[in-house]
């Protein structure tokens, strides 16, 4: 049983505790830009990572950790750093495809394959912070099994 993360934009925490966890997976609202969210396998911590360290050339270990919003026995909203989201706007092909080649190289990755599935991955985020700045708002990841 694998575990569902919803990448999703709310103005502030408390919006983002409020997030409808009654509902299916498939039919959660909750993002205030109504545009649907963002599913994606990637881990909260490993797109925080992959943004600052393939974009902004941060060392790993000064990637700061995610913020506990909401902890549940059924689910969990974390909030992601706002460094997250300003990386990916405006930044070009040569950013995006040198940052996806960089985590194709990492050891546990599959080489040229993943490059291309990391480059697409990355084009649907800058899309998904564009939204989330014009909205002004911040960036929380629902986490459930």
């Amino acid at each position: 049983m694998g575990v569902t993360y919803r990448y999703f934009g709310a103005p502030d925490g408390a919006t983002a505790a409020r997030v409808p966890i009654s509902m299916r997976p498939d039919e959660l609202g909750g993002d205030e830009l109504g545009q649907g969210g963002l599913f994606a396998k990637v881990k909260p911590e490993t797109m925080a990572a992959m943004v600052l360290t393939g974009i902004e050339g941060i060392p790993l270990h000064k990637v700061p950790p995610l913020e506990l919003v909401v902890l549940h026995p059924d689910y969990a909203v974390v909030k992601l750093p706002m460094t997250v989201v300003d990386p990916l706007r405006g930044i070009g092909e040569e950013t995006v495809g040198a940052a996806a080649f960089i985590w194709s190289t990492v050891p546990d990755r599959g080489g040229p394959r993943d490059a291309f599935e990391v480059y697409r991955m990355l084009h649907e985020w800058q899309d998904f912070a564009e939204r989330l700045h014009e909205a002004g708002h911040q960036l929380y990841c629902l986490v459930w099994p």
